[in-house]
């Protein structure tokens, strides 16, 4: 199997950018895309050139570090999967594959397909953390929480914070990571002490990191890898203009007779 790659070549975060060519044969169309970039990156370290730099760690899916926008999509052609479970398979023999950064405001590129996404963190910090104890075992039915509760927040913690969403977005926004990451714990009783504040702060990290506004295409979740569903959006919507409305009335002081 053989095909053409159009590479973005980026030095660091103020170079300049530019495409670049790269003929890739011999390749076993079993090879994850990543593989395909190794054999790639082993010619051109023999050729004295400088590898393409590309994020990666777990290569299982679990990590969401490896994050690259594949024929103008993210992660690749296929649904529900990572760039490392992307497979040549995936493509025709001779095919011109064109493989670029995650283009958003609030991911500048580090280097080739490396790109910042400091954001997130910022936006999980300020999440904050449970109050509830959790370090020791619990009775079972101390805590009793509904099958259909529990599978919606283990859903929403299947978020890798890969950034697709963002990637996919026209406005690039970050609406489907902060609902999934704030949905997994606000589901829960142990998350409801902090629910308005998590909330609340969460949604202005991601504002002050210059996240776009959500225009509900859904672009996000067509192009998650874990397909997390768009209806956390709208959980998160109705969690901020509650937590918004308790957080004024909290705000207004009392007036003494």
């Amino acid at each position: 199997m053989k095909v053409t790659l159009r590479v973005w070549r980026q030095e660091n975060e103020t170079a300049q950018g530019r495409f670049e060519e790269y003929e890739a044969d011999n390749l076993n169309p079993n090879m994850s895309f990543l593989e395909m970039l190794d054999v790639v990156n082993e010619k051109l370290t023999g050729d004295g050139k400088d590898p393409i730099a590309v994020a990666h760690d777990c290569r299982e899916g679990i990590c969401g570090t490896c994050s690259s926008m594949i024929n103008g999509e993210p992660h690749g052609p296929e649904n529900g999967v990572t760039t490392c479970q992307t497979y040549m398979r995936s493509f025709n023999d001779g095919d011109v594959i064109t493989v670029e950064p995650f283009r958003a405001e609030a991911f500048p590129v580090l280097k080739d397909l490396i790109t910042d996404r400091k954001a997130f963190d910022k936006i999980m910090q300020a999440g904050g953390f449970i109050t509830a104890r959790t370090g020791s075992c619990q009775d079972a039915n101390a805590l009793p929480i509904g099958k259909e509760v529990a599978d919606l927040a283990m859903d929403a913690a299947a978020c890798v914070g890969c950034g697709a969403c963002v990637a996919a977005c026209k406005n690039s926004s970050a609406m489907l990571f902060v609902s999934a990451k704030a949905g997994q714990l606000n589901l829960l009783p142990q998350g409801q002490p902090e629910k308005d504040t998590r909330v609340l702060n969460m949604v202005a990290a991601m504002d002050e990191a210059g996240f776009g506004n959500c225009t509900n295409q859904y672009e996000c979740s067509a192009a998650c890898p874990k397909e997390i569903s768009e209806e956390f959006i709208s959980k998160l919507n109705r969690d901020y203009l509650i937590a918004s409305v308790r957080s004024s009335v909290k705000a207004k002081p009392t007036t003494m007779k």
